[in-house]
């Protein structure tokens, strides 16, 4: 079967190299904040049974990819990294320490409609904490999630902060409109709950009441703890509009916005003690957050922040001729061995030019040639492409000189 457009599926994405190595790089960073921190990464399965989702989420359960798999199961892909990791949590309780803190890297699926920074197939970095009902852990996870960007380069980045049982009296199907206030205003907010059924009177007291409300003692906590550890008030506040539309929310609850970065919030936190024990009947309360990866990479691009990376190869070994093969591979195998990411041209009956020009297209940054004169004297040329210099060196001196 001939494809006589072949393209992604909406809301799916293709990377190539450059942007592949640039969202490797960020992946990196975070990685390295998560475990400076002290959390282990863990992995679980793209798939999971459908009914471990199936009440937990809200309003938004209508963007599950879910389908019946061959063995007749109901499935789906994974919505979120909170609800599998409280599986994990129900079924290796006696294998893990307490409290768990975990991290982890990898894609979720939503059925939504794709807009900037939102996409059907997103990669979402969590970091999370079980088996403590302190705010000092919720405390700390935010302190967490405002490091990543600190250490990331942002000049700011905003945590606001709030607390569902500040809440308590308000229904979820309120609490789920009043989620979209910032970005669709008052009026469609008030809108939005006639439509569930809240009459508009019994709206506005809603609104009334978030806009009066103060900080609780547990809120109070997280401030002073942010201050403790030396994040500049700027960098926090007490929010009484976040709301978050998840049904699962049972306490603190946070977003993290960028001054200057228009597309919306780069992530999100809660505290959540009942999905556990939901799974499984075992009691263990958890509080995390989810990093939106695309958000946060499109926020360090547009500050500036992701280095110009157009490949991971450090040098070309060009082959002058098929009889100099054997020593191309030959340098090539000692350079790898040294750890240096080595590329040999394929083709041996492409002239000198246009593998220069094919280093050059790929943005390799050396060029090694290896012709008979350097040959009979067991050294090679190391050229620069930046700067156009060329040496005459030993492998020793080059492989000193590509470290």
């Amino acid at each position: 079967m001939t494809i006589k457009n072949p393209q992604t599926l909406k809301g799916f994405r293709d990377f190539l190299p450059e942007e592949a190595l640039q969202r490797k790089w960020l992946e990196n960073k975070i990685r390295q904040v998560f475990e400076k921190w002290g959390y282990d990464p863990l992995e679980t399965p793209t798939l999971e049974p459908l009914e471990i989702f199936e009440g937990e989420i809200g309003e938004d359960e209508k963007l599950f990819y879910k389908f019946k798999d061959l063995g007749n199961r109901d499935v789906a892909l994974r919505y979120d990294q909170t609800i599998p990791v409280c599986r994990v949590i129900a079924q290796y309780n006696q294998q893990l320490p307490m409290p768990f803190k975990r991290y982890q890297i990898q894609p979720a699926f939503r059925a939504e409609k794709p807009q900037q920074g939102r996409y059907r197939e997103f990669l979402q970095a969590d970091a999370d904490i079980f088996g403590l009902e302190t705010p000092l852990a919720d405390a700390e996870t935010i302190a967490l999630s405002l490091d990543i960007y600190r250490e990331l380069g942002f000049p700011q980045a905003v945590a606001l902060i709030n607390d569902r049982n500040l809440y308590k009296d308000i229904p979820y199907p309120a609490i789920a409109a009043i989620d979209k206030i910032k970005k669709i205003g008052e009026e469609k907010v008030l809108k939005e709950m006639e439509k569930k059924g809240i009459a508009l009177n019994k709206g506005k007291q809603f609104l009334n009441y978030i806009k009066n409300l103060k900080p609780n003692q547990t809120i109070k906590t997280i401030l002073n703890y942010l201050k403790a550890y030396g994040f500049s008030p700027a960098w926090f506040k007490f929010e009484p509009s976040i709301a978050r539309s998840f049904s699962y929310s049972t306490g603190p609850i946070w977003e993290i916005e960028i001054p200057g970065f228009k597309a919306g919030s780069v992530l999100g936190g809660e505290r959540y003690d009942k999905i556990v024990k939901n799974i499984s009947g075992q009691d263990i309360p958890g509080t995390g957050f989810g990093l939106g990866f695309d958000r946060t990479f499109e926020a360090a691009k547009q500050f500036n922040l992701i280095p110009k990376i157009k490949t991971s190869t450090k040098a070309l070994i060009t082959v002058f001729n098929p009889k100099l093969l054997q020593i191309s591979l030959k340098t090539a195998r000692k350079l790898r061995d040294s750890n240096i990411n080595t590329e040999v041209y394929t083709k041996t009956n492409q002239n000198l030019n246009k593998q220069i020009k094919y280093a050059d297209k790929k943005g390799i940054p050396y060029i090694i040639v290896i012709g008979p004169d350097e040959a009979k004297e067991d050294k090679l040329t190391l050229k620069d492409m930046k700067t156009g210099k060329q040496e005459v060196l030993s492998l020793e001196q080059a492989a000193a000189r590509l470290s």
